[in-house]
């Protein structure tokens, strides 16, 4: 399929397409104010509040609910809003919820119309499904889900939004700034010449570790040093380097893959803080034309870093640095670049309000768990050492939530001797286990 055909199939939210928008049922009017429940009162939700409330839509919205596993976190952060943001903050006792569910008990008991989901990415899809049931307006950080069975929630939750008329944003903030919206629809309609391959980068130092204290259950540890734990975030590939595959995959025409190689490991991040994840992945990714996207992703301190996606093309190539600057070039032409004039996380708030106060339809939900899933697909063939399908994917049974999700119950990975947790092993992995060419799916699959 050529790259000028590739730009009608363009899906995510762009400029364009919002103001197209068709008409619904328009949420609030007049004095009507939008409430806003958080869910997930770490460093990113505490963003979305901020960009939420700055939003260009409406300032007529307050926030109302809070909630988080951890009592502290919940309390700083209603502390922080009701001092920063007294006239657009109020949150009675009532509406702050603690406690290992208190995102659905915010999403099922508090009185919002807009819930914003910045959780650890293992609870997000469950809490997406639920918002979506009660007939919130969302927006979900992304990923949607760190496993297959979590994706297909995720999807039948944005199915939900779409029938009962409400606003699902899911947090891909590049999709929004016109570094990005403007070059690469000058490649999918053709002004590069035909697609040979993208590359996508997110390498850097690493993020925070949190240490187990005395009398820490394994739940409580894990979820408060949630990164670390593929149940919960999925490995790195799958909670940061999903924005550039979200991007190679938009540049190849909002595609997914068909088909996926690679290879990853643990080499330097190897302690009892670390958990069980991986420290580098790099992954080919093979569409339905035999177009390539190359995938690489690292967490290694002293190392080259790189937040970037690029495209090769027959006649000129697209470099854009997630953080600066796009440059496309044509053969035989002068270099056109675009700066970062503007965060696609702002903005992405703002197009959200937008659709809920003027009853647009706006709903990501889908290209979001496409994304996702591409992450997934990715570490399974990292974690593994075998090429997977996008359907044997799609079709795993892969379920990596625990069978209860309680302070005292058990999540899954276990410490060695040692202290230190064992990672996946490349040559080791039975596909089987991931519900992948067998009915029995995988032993710890949700009952």
């Amino acid at each position: 399929m050529g790259n000028k055909n590739k730009s009608a199939a363009v899906v995510g939210a762009t400029l364009a397409g919002l103001a197209a928008a068709q008409k619904v049922q328009v949420h609030a009017a007049g004095s009507d104010v939008l409430k806003i429940g958080l869910v997930g009162c770490g460093g990113r939700g505490r963003g979305a509040v901020v960009n939420a409330l700055s939003n260009t839509a409406t300032k007529n919205l307050k926030l109302t609910a809070v909630a988080d596993a951890f009592e502290h976190a919940v309390e700083a952060t209603r502390q922080l809003f009701m001092t920063q943001n007294p006239e657009q903050c109020d949150i009675p006792q009532e509406q702050v919820f603690s406690g290992i569910n208190a995102g659905r008990e915010l999403i099922e008991g508090a009185d919002v119309d807009v819930v914003l989901l910045c959780e650890p990415p293992g609870i997000r899809p469950r809490n997406l499904l639920a918002a979506a049931q009660a007939g919130k307006h969302i927006f979900a950080e992304k990923p949607v889900a760190v496993d297959p069975v979590g994706v297909r929630i995720a999807m039948e939750a944005a199915e939900i939004v779409g029938q009962k008329d409400k606003v699902l944003v899911v947090g891909h903030h590049l999709r929004y700034e016109d570094k990005h919206i403007e070059p690469i629809k000058m490649l999918l309609d053709g002004a590069l010449g035909e697609l040979r391959y993208t590359r996508g980068y997110f390498n850097t130092s690493g993020v925070w570790t949190r240490r187990r204290n005395a009398g820490e259950t394994e739940m409580y540890h894990q979820l408060n040093n949630w990164y670390y734990f593929t149940w919960l975030s999925g490995d790195h590939n799958v909670e940061q380097h999903v924005h550039d595959l979200d991007v190679m995959n938009w540049m190849a025409g909002d595609r997914h893959p068909i088909r996926a190689n690679g290879m990853g490991g643990r080499q330097m991040r190897i302690s009892k803080d670390h958990g069980e994840i991986f420290d580098h992945h790099t992954v080919e990714y093979i569409y339905d034309d035999e177009v390539r996207g190359f995938s690489y992703c690292r967490q290694i301190p002293n190392c080259w870093d790189a937040f970037t996606e690029h495209a090769v093309c027959t006649n000129g190539t697209l470099d854009i640095d997630g953080h600066g600057r796009s440059v496309l070039k044509i053969n035989g032409k002068d270099p056109q670049v675009w700066e970062r004039n503007h965060d696609g996380h702002q903005i992405e708030m703002d197009v959200m309000f937008d659709a809920i106060i003027n009853g647009k339809k706006l709903n990501t939900g889908v290209q979001g768990a496409i994304a996702t899933q591409t992450a997934i697909l990715g570490r399974m063939v990292t974690y593994s050492g075998l090429e997977i399908s996008w359907d044997q994917v799609m079709n795993s049974t892969l379920d990596l939530f625990p069978k209860e999700l309680t302070w005292d119950a058990d999540p899954g990975p276990k410490p060695g001797p040692d202290g230190i947790y064992p990672c996946a092993v490349p040559g080791r992995i039975n596909l089987a286990d991931w519900g992948i060419g067998s009915e029995g799916g995988n032993r710890r699959r949700r009952q």
